[in-house]
């Protein structure tokens, strides 16, 4: 039998939390196969099986902690089976108390009573010498001052089913033990708290932002931009884009025209060094977006964004919000951000005051673009597509008329976008 232990993922990362098993014990794997997605304070990670072999034990539970280095999984390879194996296979569960229980998929926890074993019905323990129950129903368990040996199970071979936990919860049976104040709040008509612990990628958010809020002097400035014109171009270059098998977005017009007035400005692309005794004006233009993606709020950017063209940069941003969306940004797209946009106006948002990434010296905010009366040169009003946006800056670095004018040149190609023409190398 050989351990396979959890790798080193690399910056300084000890440990991760398993998210989902794509095996189970028993199961035949293949040699680069993916096994398992554990979560880092980065990123999800998919681990591959070495070689080929099969499963027969699974160290660490969904939900829990796996540490690196540690054994995650063993299993063997067809040089490893021992002769007569199926002819020893009851003697091996029958001496199964040291073996993990296997994972079950999600959709046997609806199997019905009558599944149930007969000679399992009688008996509180699994076929492998403790109470069958997943970690969520254990932590259930755990939650409400509960024994898991007090709650009579349903599902197979006696597994303890979350129905079955409510339904002791409802009936009040809290068997050795004294009443909670969970119970209590539920005796008084109040919903029980559910408590989920901070991980992976959240985790780290919190102290980003922690850090974030607590050491840099923040500072606002509101702007109005008109898109119309903006919103009439993509139209036009939209089919071009899909004919290239990319959407073309917003996004890309303002990753392009933020590159194009920080030549001006590249005080905006710029960071302090941790003495706070230096400024480091940065060669590249590195332009993040936050993305609200399966393993929590991720910021990816956009490489050289200065040196791409249009349909470039909307390639990589297509590219990384999929990968964002999935939880699988390599750690590459994560490092090295020069300059932060959050399109909270992707949700409907029309203002808000974000929160400056870290070590970069500005975030802008963009809220959703509304059709609004506005006046024309000749005084008459007419429709326009009006884009609010919110730029917080690290007031250590610059003040209101460095943001001020900045915003200016950012807005003067959003607003006549075809004047980035004259611009592009």
């Amino acid at each position: 039998m050989t351990e396979f232990k959890l790798p080193d993922i690399g910056e300084g990362i000890v440990e991760c939390e398993v998210v989902e098993w794509r095996i189970a014990e028993g199961d035949a794997i293949e040699e680069d196969q993916p096994v398992v997605e554990v979560m880092t304070d980065k990123a999800l990670v998919e681990i591959t099986a070495p070689e080929a072999g099969r499963v027969t034990k699974l160290h660490v539970p969904k939900g829990e902690i796996a540490k690196v280095h540690a054994p995650l999984f063993a299993y063997e390879t067809a040089d490893d089976e021992p002769e007569g194996a199926e002819a020893s296979a009851p003697e091996a569960d029958d001496a199964g108390a040291n073996r993990v229980e296997t994972p079950v998929p999600q959709a046997s926890t609806v199997c019905s009573a009558e599944q149930e074993r007969p000679d399992r019905a009688a008996s509180s323990q699994g076929p492998h010498g403790r109470i069958p129950a997943s970690p969520a129903v254990r932590r259930l368990v755990r939650e409400h001052d509960l024994r898991l040996e007090d709650v009579p199970g349903s599902g197979k071979d006696g597994r303890v089913l979350k129905e079955d936990v409510l339904a002791l919860i409802d009936g009040g049976h809290t068997t050795g033990a004294e009443p909670s104040a969970a119970g209590e709040r539920r005796g008084e008509g109040q919903q029980d708290i559910r408590v989920e612990p901070l991980r992976g990628v959240r985790a780290a958010m919190a102290r980003q932002m922690v850090a974030a809020a607590s050491t840099i002097p923040h500072f606002q400035y509101g702007e109005e931009i008109d898109v119309t014109e903006l919103l009439a171009l993509r139209e036009r270059l939209k089919p071009r884009a899909e004919a290239r098998e990319i959407r073309l977005t917003l996004m890309p017009f303002f990753m392009k025209a933020m590159a194009l007035a920080i030549r001006d400005y590249p005080l905006l692309n710029s960071r302090l060094n941790e003495a706070g005794d230096e400024i480091h004006y940065l060669p590249c233009c590195n332009i993040g977006m936050a993305v609200d993606g399966r393993a929590g709020l991720m910021v990816p950017n956009v490489k050289g964004v200065e040196g791409l063209s249009l349909l470039g940069v909307a390639g990589e941003i297509q590219r990384l919000t999929a990968a964002a969306r999935e939880g699988r940004v390599a750690q590459a797209d994560l490092q090295g951000g020069t300059i932060s946009i959050s399109n909270i106006g992707a949700l409907g948002g029309t203002y808000a005051a974000p929160i400056i990434n870290a070590p970069e010296a500005a975030i802008v905010a963009i809220g959703k673009s509304q059709w609004l009366p506005r006046f024309d040169e000749a005084g008459e009003v007419t429709r326009r597509a009006i884009m609010t946006v919110t730029w917080a800056g690290d007031h250590r670095l610059l003040d209101g008329g460095t943001i001020a004018r900045f915003c200016n040149a950012w807005k003067g190609y959003l607003e006549d976008p075809e004047t980035m023409l004259l611009e592009l190398s």
